[in-house]
């Protein structure tokens, strides 16, 4: 079967009832209802509780709150690099943004201008740079970390659609990361400018920042912006600066000739938080 095929569904699915179902039920405090949904779901995907700060199941009141959970001290320890990975995943896609074109899958690219909201003049800071696309399956660890120190310059929700963002359907529907909604957080870094975007997909039921707390919901359909230059909010190298409540993507963007991407770093690549990602070709 295609994979346009495979994804077909997707598009006739009530995508925002669904999740914002979801949602109501990951929040829910069910009790044996809620513990059970959450040891059938380690163990269908294989979770390692250990790697938890509460590994005991049972402690956990409410779907999201297992979801969102911490781990232990010393589970993800930082590389000694100019930027870390920021999540648990894999990588779905990563090189050079082609003027203004990032590559989706085999027969798909989109434009940053799409990604960031229409921002054009955004958009251009970022031409010819570098991407990275990592994806978090439903085990991983689900909170965003920073992959290197930055201060936050402002925050865009934009409203879109809630497919799946799995390799398949990564394959299937053109521009998935430009038309899902998703929270787009721009930063000061020592690498330049830097966009960091959380990608929401089916199911997702809420993203939340540190400084914000939970974006969305409300989904009012429209865009909203948070401005933050006139602020200090910096963030160091591996702290937390985000969650997804339910798995999404992340995508990474930094201007042109600011990162090399490690040798080892190609799509396919198993990720975990604090690996050595890129090296710096200039300072900020």
């Amino acid at each position: 079967m295609s994979d346009r095929l495979a994804v077909l569904p997707q598009y006739l699915l009530p995508k925002q009832a669904l999740s914002v179902l979801a949602g109501w039920f990951a929040s829910a405090r069910a009790g044996g209802l809620t513990t059970g949904a959450i040891r059938r779901f380690v163990a269908r995907y294989g979770v390692d509780m250990s790697e938890a700060a509460e590994p005991d199941i049972a402690s956990y009141a409410t779907f999201n709150d297992f979801f969102t959970r911490a781990l232990r001290p010393g589970a993800r320890p930082l590389a000694q690099a100019d930027a870390i990975c920021p999540v648990d995943g894999v990588v779905s896609q990563l090189g050079p943004i082609e003027q203004d074109r990032i590559f989706q899958a085999k027969g798909h690219h989109y434009s940053t201008t799409a990604l960031l909201a229409g921002d054009a003049e955004l958009a251009e800071r970022f031409r010819d740079g570098s991407f990275a696309t990592i994806y978090l399956s439903p085990r991983d660890y689900h909170r965003i970390h920073m992959p290197c120190d930055g201060r936050l310059l402002r925050m865009e929700h934009v409203p879109g659609s809630l497919f799946s963002v799995n390799p398949t359907t990564a394959r299937g529907v053109p521009g998935l990361f430009a038309r899902n909604e998703r929270v787009v957080c721009l930063f000061d870094t020592p690498l330049g400018p830097m966009a960091l975007v959380l990608v929401g997909a089916t199911i997702v039921g809420s993203m939340a920042t540190v400084w914000h707390g939970q974006v969305n919901p409300p989904r009012t359909g429209r865009l909203r912006r948070w401005d933050y230059g006139d602020q200090q909010i910096v963030l160091r190298q591996g702290e937390e600066m985000g969650r997804f409540l339910l798995g999404s993507t992340v995508v990474l963007l930094f201007e042109r000739d600011a990162v090399r991407f490690g040798v080892d770093w190609a799509a396919l690549r198993p990720t975990r938080l604090g690996d050595a990602m890129a090296t710096a070709l200039r300072r900020g």
